[in-house]
């Protein structure tokens, strides 16, 4: 007999080697036709401490190693969406700021450049030439 295997997102890992797997179902009510989900917390053993709290994972049935651990972390599930959002942004600050020093400088070079052509034609102020 296979062993039962559960998708969901770990929601704690502050205890040793264990972590807590909140795991979602969808269930119809048989009235009204409705769907909604229910969602359980199971406790996991994590052996090598890997996996973090937002990580999306998969859990195993295995034999009860404590007296609420009875699953184990088999692996986590690619597409966590909070790590693909940071990943994404990151690069686009950056970009932002390096155009940003760059129009500063650009607008740098223009006012030294009017300022010397004001200065050749004796239109600039005393003011404007100490800036």
């Amino acid at each position: 007999m296979s062993k039962k295997q559960l998708k969901g997102i770990i929601i704690s890992d502050k205890m040793n080697k264990t972590v807590v797997v909140n795991v979602g179902r969808t269930k119809k009510d048989p009235k009204y036709k409705r769907r909604y989900t229910l969602y359980k917390k199971y406790k996991a053993h994590d052996e090598t401490e890997e996996f973090k709290m937002g990580d999306n994972v998969i859990i195993e049935e295995c034999k009860p190693l404590s007296k609420d651990k009875r699953w184990k972390v088999i692996k986590k599930i690619k597409g966590n969406k909070k790590e693909e959002v940071e990943k994404i942004e990151e690069p686009k600050e950056e970009k932002e700021e390096a155009k940003e020093e760059e129009n500063k400088e650009e607008i740098k070079k223009e006012t030294k450049e009017e300022l010397d052509v004001e200065i050749e034609e004796g239109e600039a102020t005393e003011v404007e030439i100490e800036k």
